[in-house]
């Protein structure tokens, strides 16, 4: 896996990585992962890779960490 680039947020880490064909654009924030597998074949390079990453796509990936920590919590209390 080769790393492309690291994207400077201050809400999360994200990184972009190629591997077997496919970018990989991974955001982490406080334990939590969301992994997005793009086909080189779908973009333009890595440059092209980069161009996802527009404001709102990541506006709506902080939006889903808020949902998956909740869905996380109600878990971890029903498991009680």
């Amino acid at each position: 896996m080769r790393t492309i680039a690291e994207i400077q947020n201050p809400d999360c880490k994200i990184s972009i990585f190629a591997w077997n064909q496919k970018y990989l654009i991974k955001f982490e924030q406080n334990g939590l992962e969301q992994v997005y597998k793009v086909s080189e074949f779908d973009v333009m390079g890595d440059e092209g890779v980069k161009k996802i990453l527009t404001d709102e796509f990541i506006k709506q990936a902080l939006k889903r960490f808020d949902d998956m920590r909740e869905d996380l919590n109600e878990a971890l209390n029903k498991g009680r």
